[in-house]
């Protein structure tokens, strides 16, 4: 088989984002959140004889070294990475490299890559052999798609953790299963996975994560499944599995997920995934009012007590981080009111809050471009901004309620939820609740030194140069050691995403301000609108 200098390069995630942790990661001695598994997984499915390198454009460089290296160049990623990644396309075309781009904002706005000298759409297992084949038979331009949610992921390898630099990365993810079973209206997760979830087999979810070990790391592992419960009946059997594998390595891993709410009405499930390791589960409640969930398609959450569940979800020693949305159509004038209440009673100290994105290929999109209220450039991402998601740019459509009520709204659950006192009240709070004596392992685990380095810079950065958050960080800290000694280290994490989280909320009410003023002053104009159909 002929060989073939391949450059795998991830793009740039726009800087101004909720995700990023810019000062937490710079705390704990990291550059970025996670490493680009979708392109590792890429990298294991290329053919042995082909030579392959990773750049990570959020924690490296680009350099022309690598271009003239590359005979090739495969990139791809989200909307918040598309600027970055057509000016990619651009400078290795001007150096007359050919660029193949697939990923999933790839495969849901093809036409924006149409520079590209390939297009490799849907998921990689499903095409990416008829992609090699082409190239090695001469092809350099074509256009590939995956049949949907067709791909066999029992058929995927090994990501090629190798190419990663672990110490530039807080967590390291790896992912069990695709799709979900649940029909949100705004989500395009369905529309790219489908909604019967795919699972790997047991074997090959241990397989990676003995691969982790043996190259050496400890700590974060992330499974970025969209919905790890999607299939509860695989999950069940899998976690125990996976108990066992921590316990036999003396638990090198503390692990963190996504799953729906629903995840509090199983408490066996709670108690499986608690004995794996899991720490900590993000979850998309988006609105406490019923009226805003049914509208929307999310139904499931209008069947239980929202902070009940997330106190359940407590009571296994797991903590939650939830998603809530301000923009939908339904909403009232008491959304910001309701939204922070919601977030103070059930005790959520990260509470990531955006503004409604209509995003390409979702039921919410066709249906705005239907109704005539979908904003023509609806699925671009702007080249000259910095913010790049839903906290700062979004409503990219015409809006029901004024859209400067709707900016305030958001801008008032901002601020109410991420001043000091109310953050560290609720830490303190999910201090008091956390369970952990089902948890297994020591406190610190394999990953001992690391979390007491880690640590060490928190309690300086706290106490000495973030002096502002001194007192209550203090408060937090002893009182969790005196009430809840084994709840110390999650405890810590939820302190130490507050040095990203404090300032970034500041930054977005000053630019949620922004955007109020110009509206006010009539500087801000409608945007055209897709033509309806």
């Amino acid at each position: 088989m002929p060989n073939c200098n391949v450059l795998l390069v991830y793009p740039r995630f726009n800087a101004g984002s909720f995700w990023n942790y810019g000062a937490t990661c710079e705390l704990v001695g990291a550059k970025y959140p996670a490493p680009p598994l979708g392109l590792i997984t890429v990298a294991a499915m290329l053919p042995e004889s082909w030579n392959v390198r990773l750049v990570d454009r959020n924690t490296g460089t680009f350099s022309d070294e690598d271009l003239a290296w590359a005979d090739m160049i495969m990139t791809g990623g989200m909307l918040p990475q598309q600027a970055d990644c057509l000016a990619i396309i651009k400078r290795a075309q001007a150096n007359n490299v050919p660029v193949a781009v697939g990923g999933p904002d790839a495969t849901s706005s093809p036409e924006v890559y149409e520079a590209a000298d390939f297009l490799v759409l849907g998921e990689a297992e499903g095409i990416l052999s008829t992609f090699v084949e082409a190239w090695n038979e001469g092809a350099r331009t074509g256009r590939f798609t995956a049949e949907k949610f067709k791909a066999d992921v029992t058929s995927s390898p090994i990501p090629r953790f190798d190419l990663l630099k672990f110490e530039d990365y807080v967590q390291i993810g790896v992912q069990y299963s695709r799709g979900c079973p649940f029909t949100c209206e705004f989500c395009d997760i369905i529309e790219l996975y489908g909604r019967v979830p795919r699972t790997k087999t047991n074997k090959q979810m241990l397989a990676e994560l003995d691969r982790l070990h043996e190259l050496g790391y400890r700590g974060h592992v992330d499974f970025v499944d969209d919905n790890l419960i999607g299939n509860k009946r695989a999950v069940k059997g899998f976690l125990p599995d996976l108990a066992d594998w921590q316990k036999a390595r003396n638990h090198p891993f503390e692990m963190s997920t996504e799953a729906s709410l629903n995840l509090a009405d199983d408490k066996a499930l709670l108690t499986m995934m608690q004995k794996a390791g899991f720490f900590s589960v993000f979850i998309g409640i988006e609105s406490p009012d019923p009226e805003v969930l049914i509208a929307t398609r999310k139904k499931q959450n209008t069947r239980r007590d929202i902070a009940k569940s997330v106190h359940q979800i407590y009571d296994a020693g797991i903590f939650v981080l939830a998603g809530f949305i301000v923009g939908f159509d339904e909403e009232n004038d008491r959304v910001a009111e309701e939204i922070s209440a919601l977030i103070e009673e059930a005790a959520i100290p990260v509470a990531m809050t955006g503004l409604l994105y209509a995003l390409p290929n979702t039921q919410l999109t066709r249906r705005l471009a239907k109704e005539g209220r979908l904003h023509a450039d609806f699925a671009t991402d702007d080249p000259d901004t910095e913010h790049g998601d839903q906290c700062t740019a979004g409503l990219n459509f015409t809006t029901i309620r004024p859209r400067e009520q709707i900016l305030a709204d958001f801008k008032s659950v901002i601020e109410r939820v991420y001043g000091p006192e109310a953050y560290f009240g609720r830490v303190q709070k999910v201090a008091g609740m956390l369970n952990m004596s089902g948890a297994n392992g020591s406190i610190f685990g394999a990953g001992f030194f690391h979390d007491i380095r880690m640590f060490g810079r928190l309690i300086f950065a706290m106490t000495f140069t973030e002096t502002t958050y001194r007192l209550p960080f203090w408060k937090t800290l002893i009182k969790t050691a005196f009430t809840n000694f084994r709840a110390i280290k999650p405890v810590m994490m939820m302190l130490a995403l507050y040095v990203h989280l404090g300032p970034f909320s500041r930054f977005v009410t000053a630019q949620i301000d922004k955007q109020i003023a110009e509206i006010e002053k009539g500087h801000w104009e409608q945007p055209a609108v897709v033509a309806a159909e």
